[in-house]
């Protein structure tokens, strides 16, 4: 598959998607990236990442759902 838009768009959608199914008890508490203090978030790097982590898995379910009907059925049809 060569590299093209299209297949930037969809990696970029697929690890979108990975990020929002992280689950913090099985998962991300395992590895320290529980969700810290309001003024904690802010101090460190890792801090800054996890905070990202779960703004994007609050806010993006929602878009992800039409962005992944989208890119189905473009890939159904246009293969």
């Amino acid at each position: 598959m060569p590299l093209s838009i299209g297949s930037l768009l969809l990696s970029f959608l697929l690890c979108t998607n990975a990020v929002v199914v992280l689950n913090e008890e099985r998962f991300l508490s395992r590895v320290g990236w529980q969700r810290a203090q309001p003024n904690e978030a802010r101090e460190t790097l890792k801090g800054r990442l996890v905070a990202l982590l779960y703004a994007v898995q609050m806010l993006l379910p929602i878009p992800l759902i039409l962005a992944n009907t989208v890119a189905v059925t473009l890939l159904l049809l246009f293969g």
